[in-house]
This record gives C-alpha cells, sequence and structure tokens, in this order.
C-alpha cells in the first residue's frame, strides 16, 4: 500500500502549482473535467442567482411595508414573487450545497482525484446553466405569475404569463437533468472510489448526507421532469391532462409535483445536515456523538421524504383516512431530524468549542432548525393547518427550513472549506458580525411572519386592509429583509477581500480530521501525490495547534492515521 508522510498537514501553505494555477483562460475553466473547479463555478453561478432572488426579495417585502401596496400592482407582485421562488429553489438551494461544496470536498473526501464521471460532471454544470437561461428568460417573454409551483389552473390558463411558462418549464426540466446526473454521479464515486480502509461506517457524515441526497435526486427528480413536460405539452398541444376544461385533473398535478418536491425539501436539507455534522465536530474539538445513529438517519429521512407528500395537501379534497394517515407519518419524520439534534448538542458537551463563524452558523442552524421542524406541526397537525393553509404561517415556516436551515448550513460550509478552497483566511471579526446582523434580521423577518398567519394574512397577496393589523409585523419584517441584505453584502465584501488581502491558509486551519485536509490550501491539481490514509475521521486526539505554520499538524507521540487501516473490513 502506497503510503504519504506521517504528518501530512505539514505540507507548505501554498504550493507552487495548484488547481488555481495548473492551467489559465476561460477555456481551460467552462471546459474542465477537474471537479474542484466545476465546483467553483458552480459556487460563482449559484451566489449571481441567489442575488437575483433575493432582488425579487427586497421588492416584495418593499411592496408590503404600507396596505396598498407601495412600488408594484398585482400582476407585477405576482411576477416578482414567482420569481423570487422559481430562482431560490431551482437555481439556489436545491444545487448550492450539493453541486458546488459538494463537487469541491466530496473526491478529496475520499482521496479520489476526481469524481467517477468527469465529463458527465462538466455537462450536468452546462445543462445547469442552460436551464438558468431559460428559467430567467420567462421574464422577458411576458413573466411568470403562478408561483414557483407552478400550480394549475394558473399554469394552464391562456391568460396567464402566455409566453412565461413554457420557458419557465423548460427550464426546470433541464434543470432537473442536472440533478439527476450529479446525483448518479455522487451515488458512483461514493460506491467506487473510497480508499482501502474508508468503510461506509468510516465515511465523513458529510458523504453519508451526500449519498442521501443524491439518492433522493435520480428517483424522486424524474417525476418533476415528466410531470413539467405533460404540463408543457398541454400547453403547446391543448391536450387534457390538468385542465378540467379539456378533461384533465388539476389535483393530479399537485400529487405529482408534490411527490418530487417534497423529497426535494430533503435535497435541500440534508447536505445542510450534513455540513453541520462536520462544523460540530470539528470546531468543538471532539468526535461526533452517535455516529452511526446521524448516518442512518440520513437514510431514514431520505426514506420517510417518499411518503409524506400528501400532507401539503389536506385542503385539497382528498379521503379524510389519506388524510390522517399523511398526518402521522409527518410527524413521524421529527424523529430522525431529532436523532440529529441531540446528537449535535451532545457533541458539544463539554467540548473546546471555538466560537469562529463557521461554528457560529452551526450553532444558528440547529437553532433555526428546531424552529422551523416545531412550527411544522401545527401545519401537520389537521385541525390547525385548515387554518393556517395559505397564509404567513406556511411562508415562515417554509423559511425556516429551507432559508434558515439549508441556505444557513450552505453558508457556514463556504467559511469552513474557503481556506481550502481559496488557500486565504477571510476576516472571523467581519464574519461574527455579518452573522449577528443576518441572525436578528433573519428572526425580524419571518418570526413576524408566524404572528401574521395566525391573525390570517394571506400569502401571496399584494395589498392587505389597513385596518386588519398587519401593517406592524410587515414593517417589522421588512426592516429584517434589509438587515440580511447588509448582512450578505458584507459576506461578499470580505469574501472578495480575501482573495486580496487575506492570509494564507495553512493546509488545516481548524483541525479537522477527514482528508481534505491532509493536501494543501488550495489543494494541488490531481488533488493528492499519493493515496492518503484513511483514519477515524472525528478522532481530533492526534492533532496539535502549530504556532509556525498557524494550523494544526500531526502530534509526534501518536501513531500514524492509517497505521492499522489494513486490519479495516471492506
Amino acid at each position: 500500500m502506497t503510503t504519504i508522510d506521517a504528518r501530512p498537514m505539514e505540507q507548505p501553505v501554498l504550493a507552487g502549482d495548484n488547481y488555481l494555477t495548473h492551467t489559465r483562460g476561460f477555456r481551460s475553466w467552462f471546459f474542465t473535467l477537474d471537479h474542484k473547479r466545476i465546483g467553483l463555478m458552480y459556487l460563482v453561478s449559484v451566489l449571481t442567482a441567489f442575488l437575483l432572488g433575493g432582488i425579487f426579495a427586497l421588492l416584495v417585502r418593499t411592496q408590503l411595508l404600507v396596505p396598498e401596496g407601495l412600488i408594484m400592482d398585482q400582476n407585477d407582485y405576482n411576477k416578482a414573487f414567482t420569481m423570487h421562488g422559481g430562482i431560490m429553489v431551482f437555481l439556489v438551494i436545491i444545487p448550492s450545497i450539493p453541486a458546488a461544496l459538494g463537487n469541491f470536498v466530496l473526491p478529496i473526501m475520499l482521496g479520489a482525484k476526481d469524481v467517477a464521471f468527469p465529463r458527465l460532471n462538466l455537462f450536468s454544470y452546462h445543462l445547469w446553466i442552460v436551464g438558468a437561461i431559460f428559467l430567467v428568460m420567462s421574464m422577458f417573454t411576458g413573466g411568470l405569475d403562478t408561483g414557483w409551483t407552478f400550480y394549475t389552473p394558473y399554469s394552464i390558463d391562456q391568460q396567464s404569463a402566455m409566453g412565461g411558462v413554457i420557458p419557465a418549464v423548460t427550464g426546470a426540466f433541464i434543470l432537473g437533468f442536472s440533478s439527476i446526473f450529479t446525483g448518479m454521479n455522487f451515488i458512483v464515486t461514493i460506491h467506487r472510489l473510497r480508499p482501502k480502509g474508508m468503510t461506509w461506517f468510516r465515511m465523513p457524515l458529510f458523504l453519508w448526507s451526500i449519498y442521501a441526497t443524491a439518492v433522493i435526486q435520480v428517483l424522486a427528480t424524474p417525476v418533476l421532469g415528466i410531470t413539467l413536460a405533460l404540463l408543457a405539452v398541454e400547453r403547446a398541444f391543448g391536450i387534457g391532462i390538468f385542465n378540467p376544461a379539456l378533461g384533465g385533473d388539476p389535483v393530479l398535478y399537485q400529487h405529482f409535483f408534490w411527490f418530487y418536491s417534497h423529497p426535494a425539501v430533503y435535497i435541500m436539507i440534508l447536505p445542510a445536515m450534513g455540513i453541520v455534522s462536520e462544523l460540530i465536530a470539528v470546531h468543538s474539538h471532539r468526535h461526533i456523538f452517535g455516529y452511526s445513529f446521524i448516518a442512518w438517519s440520513s437514510i431514514a429521512i431520505a426514506i420517510f421524504s417518499f411518503i409524506v407528500w400528501g400532507h401539503h395537501m389536506f385542503t385539497s379534497g382528498q379521503s379524510p383516512l389519506m388524510n390522517v394517515i399523511f398526518s402521522l407519518i409527518t410527524f413521524s419524520v421529527a424523529i430522525p431530524s431529532a436523532v440529529k439534534v441531540f446528537n449535535w448538542l451532545a457533541t458539544m458537551y463539554k467540548g473546546a468549542i471555538s466560537w469562529n463563524t463557521s461554528m457560529l452558523y452551526g450553532m444558528g442552524f440547529i437553532f433555526l432548525f428546531t424552529i422551523g421542524g416545531l412550527t411544522g406541526l401545527y401545519l401537520g397537525t389537521l385541525s390547525t393547518d385548515v387554518h393556517l393553509h395559505d397564509t404567513y404561517f406556511v411562508v415562515a415556516h417554509f423559511h425556516y427550513v429551507m432559508m434558515g436551515s439549508a441556505l444557513i448550513g450552505f453558508i457556514g460550509g463556504l467559511h469552513h472549506w474557503w481556506p481550502k478552497m481559496t488557500g486565504k483566511l477571510i476576516n472571523d471579526n467581519a464574519g461574527r458580525v455579518a452573522f449577528v446582523l443576518f441572525f436578528v434580521g433573519y428572526n425580524l423577518t419571518f418570526f413576524t411572519q408566524f404572528m401574521l398567519g395566525s391573525h390570517g394574512m394571506p400569502r401571496r397577496y399584494a395589498t392587505y386592509p389597513a385596518d386588519a393589523g398587519f401593517q406592524f409585523y410587515h414593517i417589522l419584517s421588512t426592516i429584517g429583509s434589509y438587515m440580511m441584505a447588509i448582512a450578505f453584502f458584507m459576506m461578499a465584501f470580505y469574501f472578495i477581500g480575501s482573495l486580496f488581502f487575506g492570509r494564507r491558509a495553512p493546509a488545516n486551519p481548524w483541525g479537522g480530521r477527514s482528508l481534505e485536509w491532509q493536501c494543501t490550501s488550495p489543494p494541488p491539481h490531481d488533488n493528492f501525490a499519493e493515496q492518503p490514509e484513511v483514519g477515524d475521521c472525528y478522532d481530533f486526539s492526534v492533532l496539535r495547534w502549530d504556532e509556525a505554520t498557524g494550523g494544526y499538524v500531526w502530534r509526534e507521540d501518536v501513531e500514524h492515521p492509517g497505521q492499522h487501516a489494513e486490519d479495516a473490513t471492506a
């Protein structure tokens, strides 16, 4: 077996040739087969889409400052919140962690040189670009006012967004293929490219979450693709599928859509859970508590995700018996989710916690995800869901789960792996300030919406009665959204600034034990000169802080991590 030096983390801070400098020019990036460059291109593309989606969000919040609406009429408002939702879901949250951070980190965590199918990986990114163009194109072909769900009858009404539905549906269809190919690639990579000694239960938990996510992507996304294709065919040729005027069934569309879109919720959140497992363990410098329970809970969540779609349809007229069954299964999802939360808290207990920016986002995830999960109980309960359905309570719950959990996990992972990706450290003080501003602004924006929903404020309305008592909460919510915008611009400022003025990052600035911390920062073109050896990826006792390098290195008085790898069973 080929080995590397017993102190792999004491490599030079920056190698002479790394993946950033290996080749130069636009073609060397846009047509690269290097998973790290593809991950960075995904990252830049996703963040660009996030900026566009965030602008639409600010327009929506500004509109609702006053009861009669401030800047838009009803039609423009419908188009604004539809584009906000469509961009954020299909272009940002779903691909953010798997396609951007997953592409960069997964092969290095496996000690591999690349993913199993590099050309398919590049093709997935190019499909994402094409799908994004089609989705954004709908803004210039009449606009899209159906909501991000493309719900019928809105999407089959010939007077509604006449030229926007088909381009948007085509874009989402193409984006689905990008997601499927990425998932297939990750499944094969994890199965076939694990190094000797890395059994399933010696993988980092981030890989478990990516694997579970990939399974959902491959199995659920085709349902969305077929559904959207049927919708486009119906729009283009007048064939009755979902349109009751043509003999179709609009509720059938809801069943098809949510059979994909509830698993899509976990496509968004499972990778974030994997990131939080890494953040909590590494920055607490303590072995993860209940490793196997967290690993299996990722698989359990993936399984549950396919059998709870009906809880979105309690008011659609489906049978009372099915409502009860879906309600019961919905409550069951809380079990594997709670396993993760309790194990994260147990990991932090008596840990040597580093209160850096990455850890703050890990803690923020636990807080916001808990609120999102607990408020979901009200929507899973039949008696309260009837009252809260289609109110701002649903908007708040959705954002606490999607933005407050999936997006905050993505931001935490970006801070965690930024030194590895760029070879530069950010200003951690600026990061803490931005986190506080984001966290306060986030809760001010969305916690007030629980009050709005419980008082009966319907979602997707551009105006509201002046005497209904809604305006105070809308003002608070809008102020919070502006605070978040400031926080995001602060993040952009210190991330970009670190590229020019940041200190050089050591190979292992945080004291991580998984394999990505055993190569230089930024990594070489082929990740490792020789096959790295596998140890316990959460045993941090073998590391020590080294003042000379400004990072963690291997302790001289402990054995080499892979010394007993040959004894591990496959």
